[in-house]
């Protein structure tokens, strides 16, 4: 196992809760009704998607530019306060990090947002940090992984992705990692080189050496 990449939004902090607020909250400025229903529309997906469908849905004239920066500022504002790390994450994340395996961060959320959650968990935790600003395809394409995997000169084959999204665990899939999928709003089956649990807190390094190794 060469190394491990870490999803960040309902993976690895509990900040889908957050994204639902900021989104209702944004919605209400464009005069718009917005749902749970809505919000699993958009889970694992970029910003760029996120207002595109906003914008869609309330049938607003606002700018794609200016929904953006109320999406950014309301996100930022809200995880200044504080994020919960998500069962098990932390755990694993510090033994990986003892044990010497690389751990990258790779999310399709933009830069700003991961620092605000990061300024919490820590952001030298990681080794690498890959976001939607780093990329020119977020996921479901493969190059968010792919870029972390040139980036840190590992093989894909030789690394495991924590995801807990169906965009993100196809993300982990094109690129040829393996996967340990924890599911949140949306379901995720079991497949070849992909373990699927309920929470990290039931995964240890053993674990993922054996999705290696299979």
């Amino acid at each position: 196992m060469e190394a491990v990449f870490f999803d960040m939004d309902g993976l690895l902090v509990d900040t889908e809760k957050v994204w639902l607020e900021i989104e209702t909250a944004v919605m209400g400025r464009l005069g718009s009704a917005w749902t749970p229903e809505h919000q699993v529309q958009l889970v694992g997906g970029s910003m760029e998607r996120t207002v595109a469908y906003m914008l869609a849905v309330s049938g607003s004239s606002v700018a794609p530019e200016t929904l953006r920066e109320w999406m950014i500022e309301g996100m930022v504002e809200r995880l200044s306060g504080g994020v919960r790390i998500m069962p098990g994450a932390a755990e694993l994340l510090d033994a990986l990090r003892d044990d010497g395996v690389p751990v990258a961060l790779v999310t399709s959320s933009l830069r700003e947002i991961a620092d605000a959650v990061l300024k919490d968990v820590g952001r030298d935790r990681f080794d690498l940090v890959v976001t939607a600003d780093d990329v020119t395809r977020t996921k479901p394409h493969p190059e968010p992984y792919l870029t972390a995997a040139g980036l840190l000169d590992v093989r894909p084959a030789r690394c495991v992705v924590l995801e807990d999204s169906p965009n993100g665990v196809a993300a982990a899939a094109a690129a040829g990692c393996a996967v340990v999928a924890v599911p949140s709003l949306l379901p995720i089956d079991p497949a070849p080189g992909r373990l699927v649990v309920s929470s990290l807190a039931s995964v240890g390094i053993p674990h993922l050496r054996t999705l290696i190794g299979a």
